[in-house]
């Protein structure tokens, strides 16, 4: 069996999810979650600087995160495991500034996420994962900012009933209000 390429554009400007391409025979599978041909094909130009990994328990949320200055696209995919993946439109001119969309991405559905420059990206590990990581921009941990995974205003529905306790680093207990990242955008 062979699966091609397919891009469904989101109703958030510039997001995608993306079925890689999929050859499965008696031997296993193999997977290309990236051509930058392909890509280019159909207008993403995004060239990749860094790739890494995360490993999560079940229950870890990683908040809603972004970089403020150098911001970064990104194409997030779920090697193991499953996680519901959210991404926050955080674009001020955006029509849909401050709107949130979750997705289901696992080692079962191999469905990838493209982030584009301006989101914040966070998730709830619904099975203990590997989740990889292309960037478009290197990170830099000086311009490493964040939203609070719980904000009252974007009103994320995480699917807590699906893990027994959640798990947050010191940093993503500690982070800002959609109300101060505006204010701060209001500022600047």
């Amino acid at each position: 069996m062979i699966q091609k390429f397919s891009f469904q554009e989101l109703d958030l400007k510039g997001a995608y999810i993306i079925k890689p391409f999929i050859a499965i025979d008696e031997r296993g599978s193999f997977i290309k979650d990236y051509s930058k041909e392909t890509f280019e094909e159909i207008g993403i130009t995004h060239d990749l600087k860094e790739v890494f990994y995360t490993t999560s328990k079940k229950g870890v949320i990683r908040a809603i995160h972004f970089q403020s200055v150098k911001q970064q696209a990104k194409l997030v995919r779920c090697i193991s495991g499953k996680i519901y993946d959210v991404i926050v439109d955080l674009r001020k001119t955006s029509s849909t500034f401050g709107e949130w969309r979750g997705f289901y991405l696992s080692s079962e559905n191999n469905d990838q996420l493209l982030i584009p420059e301006g989101f914040g990206h966070g998730y709830l590990v619904v099975e203990p994962s590997v989740v990889s990581y292309k960037c478009a921009e290197k990170f830099y941990g000086e311009y490493d900012d964040g939203i609070v995974w719980n904000d009252k205003e974007i009103g994320i529905d995480w699917p807590l009933e699906l893990v027994n306790q959640i798990v947050l680093s010191e940093k993503d207990k500690n982070l800002q209000s959609f109300n101060d990242f505006k204010n701060k955008q209001m500022g600047s």
